[in-house]
């Protein structure tokens, strides 16, 4: 059989770059998508399987330019690429919230759609990067939640609709992985509070010191990036792929917890660690 190939978006960093690590060591062809020639040049160096093409998943002309700079075999693509808007939904801009579709739902399904003709001819199949945020909806992560939900509708869809094809689609969906962002976590915090106004700050202080607490504990228990790559070439790799993988036991009690306590219950309990 010949040299697989995939694109991995959102390779520069924490699980896109252990994706794009990892399938290249077990021979794949990896392109990653990356943001800037240091995060290009870096990820290069670990493998020479490993090509990195520029992709911001929201600029339409990097996902034009992919037909010029990928091959014409193209076995799967991952979509990891996204970022995470926190704060109370009170106080998100429309820029902010637009900003937050845009990179999590909407330039991943137009890459998706453009790679499409690809992924036909080698009957290939797709990966979607979830989240827990994307069965159960946290506070002060609303947004990022939606923008979760959102993606899993659309997969769930892609599933039927690809697979007259016979392009598979799947879900990845990690609890907390030990990530630059959980690291930030606590400037995060530090920064939403100062972009309030004084009314606002008032309003969500005792929230704000819970969640300061929270991110301490959740950060201890956080799971290392390799965990969602492997789970990653298991769905690439499996005869049939699972519709959804979760990776982490704090993400599967989580899910355990949603299916046993009523939504007022599960509301209880986000209440209490945030302080609320």
């Amino acid at each position: 059989m010949s040299t697989r190939t995939v694109l991995v978006t959102g390779a520069g960093r924490g699980i896109g770059r252990a994706i794009a690590v990892r399938l290249a060591r077990s021979g794949w062809n990896v392109y990653g998508g990356v943001r800037t020639d240091i995060a290009g040049k870096e990820l290069a160096a670990e493998s020479d399987r490993i090509t990195p093409v520029e992709l911001d998943v929201t600029v339409p002309e990097h996902v034009a330019a992919l037909d010029r700079d990928l091959p014409e075999r193209l076995d799967a693509l991952v979509n990891n690429a996204g970022i995470a808007v926190a704060g109370p939904v009170e106080t998100l801009s429309r820029d902010a919230m637009h900003h937050q579709f845009d990179v999590n739902l909407i330039g991943p399904l137009a890459l998706t759609q453009s790679m499409l003709p690809r992924l036909r001819r080698t009957r290939g199949r797709v990966v979607f990067i979830s989240s827990i945020n994307g069965r159960v909806s946290f506070p002060f992560t609303g947004i990022y939640n939606a923008s979760k939900y959102a993606t899993e509708a659309v997969a769930d869809c892609l599933r039927v609709e690809l697979h007259p094809f016979g392009v598979q689609v799947g879900l990845v969906e990690p609890g907390v992985i030990d990530t630059d962002p959980w690291h930030e976590m606590d400037q995060v915090i530090d920064q939403l509070e100062a972009g309030l106004d004084a009314e606002q700050r008032a309003l969500y202080a005792a929230q704000f010191a819970g969640e300061r607490v929270l991110v301490g504990k959740i950060r201890k228990n956080a799971k290392p990036p390799e965990r969602v790559a492997a789970a990653v070439e298991r769905q690439l790799t499996r005869r049939r792929m699972r519709p959804r993988t979760v990776v982490g036991g704090d993400a599967r009690m989580i899910l355990a917890m949603k299916a046993l306590l009523p939504t007022r219950g599960l509301d209880a309990v986000w209440r209490q660690g945030v302080g609320g």
